[in-house]
């Protein structure tokens, strides 16, 4: 699949989108994040680079717990800078846990976790690196940068690099690693790498965590109001980090995290391991067979999409659809009708779709297969 024909899908979602919230449809009260879980796991969105009025940011961190739920969010974190403290005049503070203790008492009467974490912010290489599940920020506080990453090593820290497209480090918007980067990863010191951060993609740093074996991770790195940044009200979202963990707890998201259970949301595109993504495509879409019209042998399919999220399919099969082309986008919380013309009436079909709106890699798109009973049998999936 070509990235100009990715390119015009997605463009075309774009503007579907903004007339939907341009026609009067208020998104503000079901614009929560809803993904299923899969097999053996829950399925967290988790937003773990974030900053207050406590580093660079426009709010108090009170107000980072009241976007995290008003949007669904299971996690988050407020990764404060260590070293850059803009605010200080205003809002002096030794303690660089108060954020998170902020955050945390805000949290108390809600499902939300929130998790401590705080931003190691040099010059590049490193570069900024997040340090999340850390024990104390004070003491990550280094003149030595080795010295911050072997503090947080110490903490048992999950520490993954922020924003390697960023053009402020990198003139030409290409992430790359130094040699300092492998040195921290051939030491245990760096597990993870933002292939998102805010409104921004790269190619390059999800081949950069392929290749050095790094977590998907991706973040809204938000400073100001996330409804401003991603126009929530109208149907945009924040960009999230899908967690796949054994439990809801701290300790099932750190553990997931270290063993590279993510998928990335970001504008309605899904980034991950084919052991992570496949399941969570399969699981998004229900789909189920209704039963051939009359004598025909036109079958009626069902696709329900529960979650919050388009999703752009592409036929696959040998068959074609009566009434929809073979690229179509499905829309959130919804319910479409496919007439799927078999030739043949079949007591079983298989229909699989490829997800253009998501990717394993750099133009490497899944395909999910749905084994369908044409008997109203529960549908499974290879």
């Amino acid at each position: 699949m070509k990235k100009s024909l990715f390119l015009l899908i997605i463009t075309g979602l774009s503007i579907k989108v903004s007339a939907q919230s341009t026609n009067g449809h208020d998104h503000a009260h079901d614009q929560k994040v809803y993904f299923p879980d899969v097999p053996g796991f829950y399925t967290l969105s988790c937003d773990f680079h974030m900053h207050t009025v406590f580093s660079d940011g426009s709010v108090w961190p009170n107000i980072r717990v009241q976007e995290a739920n008003r949007e669904g969010l299971d996690c988050i974190s407020t990764t404060e800078h260590l070293e850059y403290q803009p605010h200080s005049k205003d809002i002096p503070h030794p303690d660089r846990n108060r954020s998170f203790e902020l955050a945390s008492h805000a949290a108390r009467n809600s499902e939300l976790i929130v998790v401590a974490g705080s931003e190691i912010t040099r010059s590049m290489p490193p570069g900024h690196t997040n340090a999340i599940f850390i024990e104390d920020a004070n003491p990550i506080l280094q003149d030595n940068a080795m010295d911050a990453f072997r503090e947080a090593r110490k903490q048992n820290a999950f520490v993954f690099t922020n924003h390697p497209m960023w053009t402020a480090q990198r003139k030409d918007g290409i992430a790359k690693y130094e040699p300092m980067h492998l040195e921290l990863i051939e030491k245990g010191m760096l597990h993870g790498i933002e292939v998102v951060n805010e409104t921004t993609f790269s190619d390059e740093a999800i081949a950069l965590a392929l290749k050095y074996d790094l977590t998907f991770i991706g973040t809204s790195d938000i400073h100001g109001l996330t409804d401003w940044l991603y126009d929530i009200p109208h149907g945009g979202h924040r960009p999230v980090t899908l967690v796949f963990s054994a439990e809801r707890t701290k300790e099932g998201m750190k553990a997931a995290l270290f063993n590279k259970q993510t998928v990335v949301w970001y504008k309605d595109m899904f980034i991950g391991r084919k052991e992570w993504l496949d399941p969570l495509l399969h699981n998004s879409l229900e789909v189920s067979a209704l039963g051939y019209d009359g004598d025909t042998s036109v079958l009626s399919v069902e696709i329900n999409n529960p979650t919050h999220s388009h999703y752009i399919i592409q036929n696959k099969s040998d068959y074609t659809f009566h009434e929809d082309p073979s690229i179509m986008i499905i829309e959130p919380q919804s319910t479409k009708i496919l007439s799927v013309k078999t030739l043949e009436r079949f007591d079983s079909v298989i229909l699989p779709f490829t997800f253009l709106n998501a990717m394993y890699a750099p133009d490497t798109y899944p395909t999910i297969f749905y084994e369908l009973s044409t008997k109203n049998d529960p549908d499974t999936s290879n």
